[in-house]
């Protein structure tokens, strides 16, 4: 008998084996991989808001409110844990208040009291996530939802390839049940990582997992997002890495030294020949025009630097300044393409500093893990990757979001000072 079993009162273990307690854990293991389902929007999203909006479809507006609901009760019925994980995340829950007091100076105030709804209710989802679960119960949840967006994914492109596979912008490139390919790149790329962290916290099955996370890396590769490509190339890489470090001291000095040449070799070449770096990427040397939007953006941002123009605001007042922007650039531009101007439009640079202190907080809690946890490969690798894809995409902190609400979860998670489940 383990020493913490033996401290354990009679009818707390026998309470731990009613069939009704297993039963509430299946329930609650199903909805969270439902949920997270939802969140990546496969599927219903090209289904009821084919233009590539949530916001066009009423069905999927509506579609929210059960989910908040159960995660609301859930947080509620564990009021300890819940309380635990809030009082350990106040820099996130300041960033949250936030993009709702920014509705006091937004420019569509009903936009951001709408969205930053959705998006403190999301929030709760992914903190619930990190006070219900242990790391290796939480990774492995996360890896079924991708295996299952994965499997969907296939399934879709070679049975019903009208949808599952771009014949307009993209000729050839699988979407699979996601809006775009760039989408399906990306959520693969998180599967890979997934995959890879649960064959550590679930070695029984390891090759199970690494079969899995082959599909996305396939899928990945099919997507043909060369974002997605390096972001998956950098998760993999960590992953390398970690396991490296963790066979010596030796290997850690070695990976380190590699990891600091490789970041100033880049660097280096960015400098002194941007242009031709990109173009031997198979990018221009105004990725896509995105720094065209950018340079227009920052003028608007120098208007108004301190507040912003209200979470998610900015691109849906057409008569505001977002109409400047379009005249500039002589398209409908539909974000910035970049996840810190994002922030900046919508909450100002003390949103910017608050934002960059809350994934600086998760990346650093990560980093202190390396010689310790096989949630690490998750951990780590994942936030990562989210930082990278922030130089291209919007993808910071936007409400109903898969990438947003793992964070969440996955913050949450590192700032516990111990998991006593996985300990026991």
């Amino acid at each position: 008998m383990s020493p913490i079993a033996a401290r354990e009162p009679l009818f707390l273990s026998v309470l731990r084996q009613a069939p009704g307690l297993r039963s509430v854990r299946f329930v609650e293991a199903g909805f969270t991989v439902l949920a997270l389902f939802l969140f990546s929007q496969a599927l219903i999203g090209p289904i009821f808001a084919p233009s590539g909006s949530d916001e066009t479809s009423v069905v999927l507006r509506l579609m929210w409110l059960p989910v908040y609901a159960v995660a609301v009760l859930l947080m509620l019925a564990r009021p300890g844990a819940a309380l635990r994980t809030l009082g350990s995340n106040l820099p996130l829950l300041m960033l949250i208040g936030l993009m709702a007091v920014s509705v006091t100076w937004s420019v569509a105030p009903d936009t951001t009291i709408r969205r930053a709804f959705a998006l403190a209710m999301c929030s709760c989802f992914g903190l619930w996530m990190a006070s219900r679960w242990s790391w290796r119960e939480m990774i492995l949840l996360i890896a079924s939802t991708f295996v299952l967006l994965g499997l969907a994914s296939a399934a879709m492109a070679i049975a019903v390839p009208s949808m599952g596979i771009d014949h307009a912008v993209h000729v050839g490139a699988w979407k699979g049940v996601f809006w775009e390919k760039n989408t399906l790149g990306a959520v693969m790329a998180w599967g890979a990582v997934s995959g890879y962290a649960a064959s550590r916290v679930d070695p029984k099955h390891w090759l199970f997992w690494m079969g899995c996370a082959a599909m996305c890396i396939a899928l990945v590769l099919l997507s043909t997002s060369k974002t997605a490509l390096l972001s998956c190339l950098l998760g993999t890489g960590i992953v390398i890495g970690i396991a490296l470090c963790r066979r010596g001291f030796g290997f850690a000095s070695l990976m380190f030294f590699l990891g600091l040449t490789g970041g100033i070799t880049i660097a280096t070449i960015m400098l002194i020949a941007p242009v031709e770096a990109l173009q031997a990427l198979g990018r221009d040397a105004t990725l896509t025009g995105r720094t065209d939007i950018w340079g227009v953006l920052i003028e608007e941002i120098r208007t108004v630097p301190w507040t912003g123009y209200g979470y998610m605001a900015f691109w849906t007042a057409e008569n505001g300044p977002v109409f400047w922007v379009r005249q500039a650039t002589h398209w409908d531009v539909p974000t910035a393409h970049n996840g810190w101007i994002e922030i900046a439009l919508a909450i100002g640079f003390p949103g910017v500093v608050l934002t960059a202190m809350v994934y600086l907080h998760a990346f650093l809690r990560a980093v202190g893990r390396i010689f310790r946890g096989p949630e690490t490969y998750w951990a780590l690798a994942f936030v990562s990757m989210v930082l990278l894809v922030s130089i291209s995409e919007s993808n910071l902190v936007h409400q109903n979001s898969l990438g947003w609400v793992l964070f969440v979860a996955t913050s949450a998670k590192l700032a516990e000072r111990r998991d006593k489940r996985s300990q026991a």
